[in-house]
C-alpha cells in the first residue's frame, strides 16, 4: 500500500505585529520612553524578518543588502538607499538575497507613528494638513527616490531626540516626504482627486462599484449615463480624479485582485483569470505582464520568497 503524505499548509496570509512582540531586545524603543514616533533599527537575518503588517504608518530606509520586497501586492527589487513608507495594515517585507557570512548589524533604519493624533491634530493645526495627501497615498505603499542620505540624517535626528525635540525632528523629516515629487505608489491604483465633495462622492461610488463587483463587464459608457455625464466628459472626470483612463483603471484593480489571489491562494491561476473578470487567459496574461512585468506564475513564484524573511 501507498501512503500519501501532505506537505503542511504554507502561511499564505501575513502576520500581524502586536505589541507585545516589541521587545527592546530586537531593537525598539522601550514603549515606556517614547511617545507618538518610535524608532527602530535591526540587521538581517532577525526573529523580525517575516511577513506582516501592523495598525502603524512604518518608514523603512535601508542601509545594507539587497534582494527583493513585497509590498501589498507589489514585488520588486531593493537595495541600499531604498526609502518606502507603507500605511496601516499593508503587508510587506524585505528579503536580503546577497548576505554575507553571518548577515548584517544594520539593514534597516525605520520609524514607526499613527494614524489618528496625526489627523486629530489636523483639525486644530492647520500647518499639520499638508501631510494629510501624504497618508492617503501611502495606504498603498509609497517609494521615495532621491532622498536617502538626507532620510538618514533625519532618521539619527529624530533618534536622538525626546519630547517636543523628536516631535520637531519627525515633523521636518515629514514634511520633506510630504513635499517630494519623485515617488510611485506600489500596491494598486491611489485616487488622486481634488475635485469638490459631491465629485468625491461619484467617483468613491464608481471604484466601490468596480472594486466590489470586478468579475461583472463595466463601461464607461454606462456609468456616464448613470451620472448624467456624456461619455467624453466622463472620461475626463474619471482621469483627473484617479490618474488613469477607466480602462487602465479597472485593468489594475483586477490585476491588484489577482496578485492577492496568486500571493494568498492555491486557485489555478486559469480560475483567478475569470474570477477578477478577464474573458480569456490570453488577454489576462498580456494586461499582467503590462501591469507587473512579469506572468502571473512568475508573480507566484516570486511572492513565495516573502517567508524566508521580512520586516
Amino acid at each position: 500500500m501507498t501512503v500519501k503524505t501532505h506537505a503542511a499548509p504554507r502561511q499564505l496570509r501575513p502576520e500581524l505585529e502586536h505589541e507585545y512582540a516589541r521587545s527592546p531586545d530586537l531593537g525598539y524603543e522601550p514603549p515606556g520612553e517614547v511617545g507618538f514616533v518610535r524608532c527602530l533599527s535591526h540587521g538581517f537575518p532577525t526573529p523580525l524578518a517575516r511577513w506582516h503588517y501592523h495598525d502603524e504608518y512604518e518608514l523603512h530606509l535601508i542601509t545594507a543588502t539587497s534582494g527583493k520586497v513585497f509590498v501589498g501586492d507589489w514585488i520588486g527589487p531593493f537595495q541600499p538607499g531604498q526609502l518606502v513608507l507603507t500605511g496601516p495594515r499593508l503587508p510587506h517585507n524585505w528579503v536580503s538575497m546577497d548576505l554575507p557570512d553571518g548577515g548584517v548589524a544594520l539593514r534597516d533604519l525605520v520609524i514607526q507613528f499613527s494614524h489618528e493624533p496625526l489627523v486629530r491634530a489636523s483639525e486644530t493645526i492647520p500647518e499639520l494638513s499638508e501631510v494629510l495627501p501624504l497618508l492617503e497615498r501611502a495606504k498603498h505603499g509609497i517609494e521615495f527616490f532621491g532622498l536617502s542620505e538626507a532620510a538618514e540624517a533625519h532618521w539619527h535626528k529624530v533618534k536622538g531626540a525626546r519630547g517636543l525635540r523628536r516631535f520637531t525632528a519627525f515633523c521636518d523629516f515629514i514634511a520633506d516626504l510630504a513635499a517630494c515629487t519623485e515617488y510611485r505608489l506600489l500596491s494598486s491604483v491611489q485616487l488622486q482627486s481634488d475635485d469638490d465633495a459631491t465629485s468625491l462622492d461619484q467617483i468613491d461610488a464608481v471604484v466601490s462599484r468596480i472594486t466590489d463587483h470586478l468579475a461583472e463587464p463595466h463601461s464607461a459608457a454606462s456609468l456616464a449615463a448613470e451620472l448624467g455625464m456624456s461619455e467624453s466628459r466622463f472620461s475626463r472626470f474619471f482621469r483627473r480624479a484617479t490618474g488613469n483612463t477607466f480602462t487602465d483603471f479597472v485593468n489594475r484593480v483586477r490585476i491588484s485582485r489577482a496578485c492577492q489571489l496568486l500571493m494568498d491562494t492555491d486557485q489555478q491561476i486559469t480560475h483567478i483569470c475569470y474570477e477578477v473578470g478577464f474573458n480569456n487567459v490570453a488577454n489576462f496574461n498580456r494586461r499582467f505582464l503590462e501591469i507587473k512585468g512579469m506572468t502571473p506564475s512568475e508573480f507566484r513564484r516570486q511572492s513565495l520568497t516573502r517567508f524566508r524573511g521580512a520586516n
